[in-house]
């Protein structure tokens, strides 16, 4: 662990950085309290600053790390293990595909699956003079499946493995300064490690105070649609209180199956509702609207990747790629932290082939099923998805379950997501405060509770903060200003990652080592030097096998004089007689 203290009020944590983060969350409840439109508008200002140079550079990081998360799984280091070369994954492949589904859904796939789709439909920089509305309903569901699909899982995979690695393989803490390792060294225990862990620290809490956000606001819209409760700034405080409290009282309690099975809950819920929406919705529909929309995504998909917008002149890449490319980031310590404890003793290509794939398959289904249905509901006009949206972008999904138009089975369906949105709350709540705590007491798995309760704390009031600030404005404007110190960080990160593998050697054959070729940046006496060391490892093999053998030999040649004495006092004995 990295610089934990063994007693007083911060025992088991970092106390320089607990008490410059929880400097840095005062000062930003404190200036949203007393000055609650200031704020708003500072952050809108930063971010109107920020966008024109992150509609470009956040293009070109994701991009990157779409293609490095490639290589890394199809290259020469496809078969490096996350821990000892012996070791074995933790988990069955079953089991990891089934926690990396509760990776891949969440909040914040339940808050935009269908306000997406129904807001770019037509209003999107690819559509075209005279194009029909079904063509148009194709790109919006494509841009949606683009926004959620292998660009975002590839910042998240690319944190998950470099931390995994670092860890599992070098026995390094699971926090992000282990990753800078090979470039700081030993100054990772000190300031400038401190700096890098803060700032994951800091994309982090906003990361998920956005989430609950949007969770809390579209958990209110199902309230309010099914139970009649007043949609207002007051409700989604209580619901805020509610979350957190129950969430926190999991952590002191020490309630971890509690934990588990509302994950379980989440699994099935999630299921139910996908399996609602395929057999209850316009089943053809949503069929072959999947497939023609992932095609037209896999086709598309480089294009999209390099699109900057820069020659529409309005702000729809401010607006969504760069707020999605900002909130990936933002989130990528927590789910990164999430997947690397799950994913110990996978091979890369494992890894990467999984976690790019399998949440991408999840999430063009969801989005298939629920934004397929309400662009269905726009397409035939049986809905209303539209107005709602300009309305209020948090009634979205209740809206359209409405305009299925079921009967008694809308209020219950509409029930059912107001409580799997609730429970994704809580599982992400508990597991954001796990790893805000994690990072601050330097790598401990298993931080101090009364630490998690006063970051759920901080939490759910940074939450309420930003809601009153200024809505869902606010909080998009705060997850990119946050998420821009740590792209910075992740760029340190894969410079350290291929500084640690330019040093690896990868297995061709299960469960053999070799040398492997040198990058084509290593220098003439780095090739000369692995070569020879190669060549010696060669010859120690070779001695040790010839003096096996001959050890072999020469066992074989005691027993057999041996038995053979044993034989010859039998004879004599026998001729005594």
């Amino acid at each position: 662990m990295y610089n934990q203290a063994e007693k007083g009020l911060f025992k088991g944590m970092n106390p320089l950085m607990t008490q410059v983060s929880i400097i840095m969350v005062l000062t930003t409840l404190v200036m949203g309290s007393l000055f609650t439109e200031a704020s708003a508008q500072g952050v809108a200002m930063v971010r109107s600053w920020l966008d024109p140079f992150l509609e470009w550079y956040y293009v070109l990081l994701v991009a990157f790390l779409l293609f490095f998360m490639l290589w890394l799984g199809t290259g020469r280091y496809k078969k490096v293990r996350l821990g000892r070369d012996w070791e074995r994954p933790e988990f069955t492949f079953f089991a990891w595909i089934s926690m990396l589904f509760a990776a891949g859904t969440g909040v914040g796939i339940l808050f935009w699956s269908v306000a997406q789709p129904v807001m770019q439909l037509h209003d999107n920089p690819f559509l075209t003079p005279g194009i029909s509305d079904g063509d148009a309903a194709v790109i919006a569901m494509r841009l949606s499946f683009f926004h959620w699909g292998v660009n975002g899982w590839a910042i998240f995979s690319f944190v998950a493995l470099t931390m995994a690695y670092f860890a599992y393989r070098h026995d390094l803490p699971l926090t992000v300064r282990s990753v800078l390792y090979p470039i700081l060294g030993e100054k990772v225990r000190g300031p400038l490690g401190d700096l890098v862990d803060l700032l994951a620290v800091f994309g982090t809490v906003f990361g998920i105070a956005t989430t609950l956000g949007l969770g809390v606001q579209q958990m209110n819209a199902g309230l309010h649609q099914v139970f009649g409760l007043e949609n207002s700034t007051g409700l989604q405080l209580t619901v805020i209180g509610v979350i957190m409290f129950i969430a926190t009282a999991s952590v002191v309690s020490g309630v971890s199956r509690g934990v588990r099975l509302l994950s379980e809950m989440n699994f099935w819920l999630s299921i139910t509702a996908v399996l609602f929406m395929l057999f209850f919705g316009p089943t053809q529909y949503l069929i072959g609207m999947t497939i023609e929309a992932t095609g037209d995504y896999i086709q598309s998909l480089i294009r999209m990747t390099f699109h900057t917008n820069v020659t529409q002149g309005d702000n729809w890449q401010s607006e969504w790629t760069v707020f999605f490319w900002g909130w990936w980031l933002a989130w990528s310590p927590f789910v990164g932290m999430f997947i690397a404890r799950i994913s110990r003793g996978r091979s890369f290509g494992e890894f990467v082939m999984g976690v790019l794939l399998v949440p991408t398959v999840i999430t063009i289904v969801w989005i298939g099923l629920f934004g397929g249905t309400a662009l269905f509901q726009e397409l035939t006009g049986t809905g209303n998805v539209s107005a709602a949206v300009q309305n209020d972008v948090s009634t979205a999904l209740f809206i359209t379950v409405e305009g299925m138009d079921l009967g008694v089975l809308t209020p219950m369906i509409s029930t059912l997501l107001i409580v799997l949105i609730g429970t994704y709350l809580i599982t992400s709540a508990n597991a954001g405060t796990l790893v805000i705590n994690t990072i601050l007491s330097g790598g401990d798995a298993d931080p101090p509770a009364i630490h998690r309760i006063i970051w759920g704390v901080f939490l759910a009031l940074l939450t309420a903060v930003l809601l009153i600030a200024g809505g869902l404005e606010t909080l998009q404007s705060a997850v990119i200003t946050a998420a821009m110190p740590f792209s910075l960080v992740v760029i340190c990160m894969v410079i350290g990652l291929l500084k640690a593998l330019s040093k690896e050697r990868f297995a061709p054959r299960h469960g053999e080592l070799s040398p492997s070729p040198a990058e084509p940046w290593a220098v003439t006496d780095d090739i000369e030097k692995v070569t020879k060391e190669s060549e010696a490892k060669a010859e120690i093999k070779a001695e040790e096998k010839a003096l096996k053998e001959a050890q072999a030999k020469e066992d074989a040649r005691i027993k057999e004089e041996e038995r053979l004495r044993q034989e010859q006092a039998v004879i004599e004995a026998l001729e005594r007689r």
